[in-house]
Parts: C-alpha cells; structure tokens; sequence
C-alpha cells in the first residue's frame, strides 16, 4: 500500500508513524545543538579567534585557523554535552535549566554520552591532525578539568569557580598554540586576564541565581554564605588583579601601543573594579545584574583594543 511520508498506518493495535513529520526531525536536531551550550561555544571560539590574530599578526594560516576553530567547536560542545549529562538530574530542579533537553526528557542519556564521546575523540583527533599535538592536549585538558573535575566540584566545594574559570581560560592558550607559535609570558598573561575575569562574571551570576543553586545542592559561594560577603570579596579580588594583569602585553612584544592600549585597560578594569565592590556592599540583584553586564561588554571591548593596536 502506498503511503506518502507524513502519513500513518495502524500496526498492532498501535498508530505509527512512517516517517516523522520535518518539524520533529528539526527539534531533535535543535536539542543536540542546546547540549553543545552554543553561546559558550562560540564565546570560546571568540576568544581563541581573536588570540590567534594577536599570536600572529600578520602570519596567520586562515586554513589552519579554520581546523584549530572547527577542533575547537566539537571539544568544547562535547564538554557542555558531559557537565549536563552529570547534572541532569540536578537541572531539573532548577526552573532556568529544568527545560534542557535531557532533564526535560527529550533527549536520552545514551544519545548525549555518545555525541559526548563521539565530537570529543573527532574534536582532538582534529586538533593532532590538522593543527598540532599541543593545541590538542590543551583541549583535553580542558574537557577533562570541566567535565571530570569542575562539574562534581560544584556540589562539594565553592572552589570550583577556580577550576571552571582554569577550564574557561584553556580555549584562549589553544588559540595562541593553533599558529604555531610558542607559550610566551603574553599568552599567559592573555589567559590570566580571562581567568581573572570570571570571577566578578560568577560570582554576580551566583547571587542572582543563588536560590536556585541552594535548590539544586551546588556549593556556589553564595549559598554557602548567604550574606554574600565572600561572595563580593571575590569578585573584588579578581577584578584588583585583572587590571595590573591586562596591563602585562602592553609591555612585552614590540609593535603595539602601550599607552593607548594602557588606558584603555585601567578603564575597562576600572567599571569592573568599581562595579565589583557596589555589588560586594550593596549585594542584591541590581547590582549584580549591572556586574553581569559589564563583565559582558568587557570580554569584547579588551580583546577588541589589544586586537586593534596588534595589527
């Protein structure tokens, strides 16, 4: 009997579709994409963009660029596929996260371990093979610091902030590496900036969320210190150390501008500074919202100057 695709046909008492309608195939699809976090990854891809151009200026290999990104996109989704398969059960008692698709029910713990392992061994096997060996080991690394040591940290210890944002960093170094160029004091330095700058980005995510992570049993300092003193302390101390960090490149290799990148620098160091301790004295949502944003307007605008005075 003929059928067209859409149609269904009654089997076993049971109606049963022949071939699923495009809108589903297109959902299914779509709930792969969300477990890969795709602001996170394309944030990192960003990052490591950008660092790239910084490590070589007028040397970079755009097809190498392209392989180092692609790598880099498959290993870094497979790590959000990993955290969110270890916290599921914890994201479905949290209202932001409980609609993902594998709290929700809409994706299978089989589906997710596999794409999991599957982008992961094509991601670095992309890396060793179209790009370098060090640029892969660095994304191991990193899969392996989000996924094997951060994620379980979150419900134990308020120190997983320091091992996510040492995961977080990660990307920028692999951008550096990708060209082929040496880990010098300024890679370090670039990666130290980014280190350092989430935690006035977690820490204001943390109390806005704080409720939520209680609920869920993670140990974000914000639940383990409800006043939020520890809680601003921290995004101070990492906001004071970001400027005199971000003001390391500026001194290092020659053809940049130390001065107008230097000021640039001590101003956009400065918002988060500032902004860190209203939040630390202050402590409620509308300061740590304003906290948020800047240190998402910051990310941009620093690579973007350091990017300008480079070329």
């Amino acid at each position: 009997m003929s059928m067209s695709s859409n149609e269904i046909e009654l089997l076993d008492g049971k109606l049963v579709a022949e071939n699923p309608p495009a809108s589903a195939v297109l959902s299914r699809l779509n709930d792969y994409f969300q477990l890969t976090k795709p602001r996170i990854v394309l944030l990192e891809l960003i990052v490591a963009a950008a660092t790239a151009c910084i490590a070589a200026p007028h040397a970079i290999d755009a097809v190498v660029l392209f392989h180092a990104l692609a790598g880099t996109a498959l290993v870094a989704g497979s790590a959000s596929m990993g955290n969110q398969l270890i916290e599921r059960n914890i994201d479905a008692h949290m209202p932001r996260t409980a609609q993902r698709p594998l709290p929700a029910g809409r994706i299978t713990i089989w589906e997710t371990a596999l794409l999991c392992m599957l982008t992961l061994c094509l991601g670095t096997l992309w890396l060793v093979l179209k790009v370098n060996l060090l640029t892969a080991v660095l994304g191991l690394a990193s899969w392996i610091i989000y996924v094997v040591i951060y994620t379980p940290l979150k419900t134990r210890t308020p120190l997983n902030t320091a091992v996510g944002a040492l995961a977080g960093a990660l990307p920028l170094l692999m951008g550096w590496t990708a060209t082929g160029q040496p880990l010098t004091l300024t890679a370090y330095a670039l990666a130290g900036v980014l280190f350092l700058w989430q935690f006035p980005h977690f820490m204001a995510i943390a109390w806005i969320y704080r409720e939520d992570y209680g609920k869920a049993g993670h140990k974000m300092l914000s639940v383990v210190d409800p006043s939020g003193w520890r809680c601003g302390l921290q995004a101070i101390v990492g906001a004071l150390f970001l400027i005199p960090v971000s003001l390391i490149p500026a001194v290092l290799p020659a053809g940049r501008s130390p001065i107008s990148y230097s000021l640039w620098a001590i101003g956009l160091g400065g918002i988060i500074l500032a902004l860190s301790v209203r939040f630390a004295f202050e402590r409620d949502d509308r300061t740590a919202r304003q906290l948020l944003k800047a240190t998402l307007i910051y990310l941009p605008a620093w690579m973007g100057v350091l990017l300008m005075v480079s070329l």
